[in-house]
């Protein structure tokens, strides 16, 4: 087992610096700490200043082809030599200062030769990590080490390990103007068992995307410019215009690590501020160029690099080799082997090339369990159906399907209003406008009477009084009564009362005639939420409202007649208007499982128009009392009349309704009733209705056969895919079920998508608890 050396210098070069020197054994706490001081040292700056003049003034035209023979001035050369060896001999002395001696004697007494050491130095001067470090004479002694530097400030974050059989790079090939990027590229194409993306010249939209890869990626390559900026950040050429921060690739670098990203390795020039912005992003271990690296240096270094990685070598040893034989080119390139550094988190640990290409070994606590097979999801969907169908049928799920259904309802398309309406609405100020001793609930014999005058004028094709009138008209009003009894066009309603005598009903006006009476009944959910039409009924012999026949359903005889549409009743006992029948709704029929299913019901398909409540004209009664009313709102129409009043309490919860303040007056419901019959014979709109018990049993267990199967395809993929696929699948049944319902077909979506659910999730866990049934299907 390798040691780990931790180095840390607490300080500033000017005033001297703290130091800390831990040392044990890898992936172990330390074992041994010592302090010791280190003196200020600003000739060292000085040195170094005067050193990076000289390596700078050799023109190496950084990552550009040249010829071998690059540097010709002798002079020069000599000058960055002696730069360079004048930098480290004041290095040594420095640190073999007296205050020093003790953290040198105890890396001495617990470290031989033969170990192989990571040693890790953390300072936040950062000038300090630009000297030559790796050529202290100590380290030199030890030919298995290596130092890298180490941000002061880190942590280690959860990351998933590796789950394929190869290494996976991100390769980006930035700006290549006068850079040779081809040989990066042929270099990394050579490498075993490594799966390559490679980025050329992208735009930062297309980088950003692969950083946020769902898949992850092992190893961050870059070749290309690079540079590092005095507010302590690095900036990259991605292409010939685009110049990017790290701080501009944040989220998408911090995506990568939490994916699983190990390795950063920037083949670019000046690479120390690119290090110090990528390590507050965690990222476990970079390799950047401290100074700019001609073309040729670059791509050496990445060949040894790499070569030495992939054939086994640890991490930093395999640094210590490239950067090392990189001495066979310092005589054009003075002082290359100074160029490569790692930047450690010093949280993480250095992976192998071997972890990076295969997935750790599983213990195998228990004997392998029998695989899938796709008998077994056969009849593990077959079984979950037969359970959702029972549940469905016991009416366990019926709430739930209602409140999709609302969901569906309220996601579907606009339509047009309907232009042969027109409803007539009474407001609270159209109540309040009234003599009140002449009023009899919302209106009086006198606004009654002129109301209808001024409607009839205009030949409407019927009129409905959506208005309790249980007592007779005044004595004075003869025009009155003689409407009511004798227009052929109006029709008044009446309330069936219960036979449980807990609702005695209302009576009709006496003066309208039982064939010019509907019912006001409608038929709420337990949730109060109306969903169905009811069209005719049986009443009680003893009610005081005995026809047969919804309020809305005699208005909608009276315009389909001018149409030649004649209501009849088939065999079975459903309504038929023209040539559409009206299919009754019956007991366990699509998400209705316990419902009491009497009378003549059928599903009402509402109408909307940005709100149900603005989907047929409207007119207050105050605007036609004072001749706002045109002969084109009313002729050939129905009119509905009716209550808007809050005090008069007559509202209703739709599908559309999120609460109590989106209900919508009793008047507009019998509008909306109205017209889904009027369009269903005369436009050929859809009704609602649901498929044969059969039909519904199929498509559950399709939808479960189809989890399973997911199941079986997703037994050697990770749970990240399974649930992806479902989800997908998932996304699936929502866009069909909610097609459907536009075309008519309300289709079982919760059932379905609990079968989908389940047939992934309990055929998955088959795996995990084999049973006597898979056992004897082997």
């Amino acid at each position: 087992m390798g040691k780990l050396v931790i180095l840390k210098l607490g300080g500033k070069i000017e005033q001297g610096f703290s130091v800390t020197l831990q040392i044990g054994e890898e992936g172990e706490r330390p074992t041994s700490e010592i302090n010791g001081k280190l003196p200020p040292a600003t000739e060292l700056l000085l040195l170094y200043g005067q050193w990076q003049a000289a390596y700078r003034r050799l023109d190496l035209r950084p990552r550009l082809e040249a010829p071998a023979a690059q540097v010709t001035n002798v002079s020069v050369l000599e000058n960055c030599t002696n730069a360079a060896g004048k930098l480290l001999e004041h290095l040594n002395i420095w640190l073999n200062s007296e205050s020093f001696r003790p953290v040198r004697e105890k890396w001495l007494e617990k470290l031989t030769p033969q170990d192989e050491v990571r040693i890790i130095l953390q300072t936040e001067d950062q000038r300090l990590q630009r000297l030559p470090w790796h050529l202290w004479d100590l380290i030199e002694r030890y030919p298995k080490a290596e130092l890298a530097l180490g941000a002061p400030v880190y942590e280690q974050l959860q990351r998933p390990s590796a789950t394929t059989e190869q290494a996976t790079i991100l390769a980006i090939l930035g700006n290549s103007i006068g850079i040779n990027t081809q040989a990066d590229r042929t270099l990394l194409e050579q490498l075993p068992q490594a799966k390559l993306h490679f980025l050329v010249e992208p735009q930062r939209q297309d980088l950003t995307d692969q950083l946020w890869a769902t898949d992850g990626w092992d190893i961050l390559f870059f070749a290309g410019h690079s540079s590092s900026l005095a507010n302590g950040d690095g900036c990259i050429a991605i292409n010939p215009t685009e110049h990017l921060t790290i701080a501009q690739l944040k989220y998408g670098l911090k995506k990568a690590v939490e994916r699983g990203l190990k390795i950063a390795i920037f083949n670019s020039c000046d690479g120390l501020g690119l290090a110090q912005a990528l390590a507050e992003l965690q990222i476990p271990q970079l390799i950047v160029m401290r100074e700019p690296v001609p073309d040729r240096v670059a791509q050496a270094f990445l060949k040894y690099f790499l070569a030495a990685f992939a054939d086994g070598q640890p991490f930093y040893l395999a640094v210590r080799e490239a950067r090392e034989r990189l001495q066979g080119m310092e005589d054009q390139f003075p002082c290359a082997t100074w160029l490569p550094i790692i930047y450690q988190n010093p949280a993480e640990a250095p992976p192998t090339w071997q972890s990076l290409c295969s997935a750790p070994a599983k213990p195998q606590l228990r004997p392998p369990k029998p695989e899938l097979k796709w008998r077994t999801a056969l009849l593990i969907s077959l079984g979950i159906t037969a359970v959702l169908l029972g549940l469905r049928h016991g009416g366990w799920l019926q709430s739930l399907e209602l409140k999709t259904f609302d969901q569906l309802i309220q996601l579907r398309p606009d339509e047009a209003p309907d232009a042969r309406l027109l409803v007539v609405t009474i407001t609270e100020a159209d109540v309040q406008a009234q003599n009140p001793d002449q009023r009899r609930g919302s209106l009086s014999d006198q606004t009654l009477d002129r109301l209808l005058q001024k409607i009839e004028q205009y030949q409407p094709r019927a009129i409905g009084l959506d208005v309790y009138r249980d007592f007779p008209v005044a004595d004075k009003m003869t025009k009155l009564a003689y409407r009511l009894e004798r227009n052929p066009h109006f029709i008044a309603v009446c309330k069936v009362s219960d036979s449980d005598s807990s609702n005695p009903g209302v009576p009709p006006p006496p003066e309208v005639p039982s064939e010019r009476l509907g019912f006001s009944d409608v038929v709420v959910d337990d949730d109060g939420i109306l969903r169905r039409h009811l069209l005719t009924l049986t009443p009680d012999p003893a009610s005081p409202c005995t026809t047969p026949y919804a309020f809305s359903t005699q208005l909608a005889f009276r315009y389909l007649a001018v149409e030649g549409k004649l209501p009849q009743f088939t065999p079975e006992g459903n309504l038929q208007l023209g040539n559409t029948v009206l299919k009754r709704l019956r007991p366990h029929q699509g998400g209705y499982q316990q419902i009491d299913a009497w009378g003549n019901q059928i599903l009402l398909n509402y109408r909307s128009y940005r709100s149900p409540q603005n989907f047929a004209p409207q007119v207050t009664l105050s605007e036609i009392l004072a001749g706002q009313l045109r002969p084109d709102q009313v002729k050939d129409r129905i009119v509905l009349i009716g209550v808007t009043a809050q005090s008069f309490n007559d509202y209703w919860a739709t599908p559309y309704s999120q609460g109590p303040q989106q209900k919508i007056p009793g008047v507009l419901i019998q509008a909306q009733m109205v017209s889904q019959l009027l369009s269903a014979v005369l436009d050929q709109r859809p009704l609602l209705g649901t498929w044969p018990l059969w039909g519904d049993i199929l498509w559950i267990w399709s939808w479960s056969l189809l989890g399973s199967g997911l199941a079986v395809w997703g037994s050697h993929r990770s749970v990240r895919h399974l649930a992806l696929a479902v989800s997908l699948a998932g996304g699936v049944l929502l866009t069909a079920c909610w097609g459907l319902l536009i075309g008519g077909i309300w289709v079982p979506l919760v059932p379905s998508a609990l079968a989908l659910l389940a047939g992934s999730s309990s055929a998955r866990a088959h795996r995990l608890s084999p049973t006597k049934l898979s056992q004897s299907l082997e």
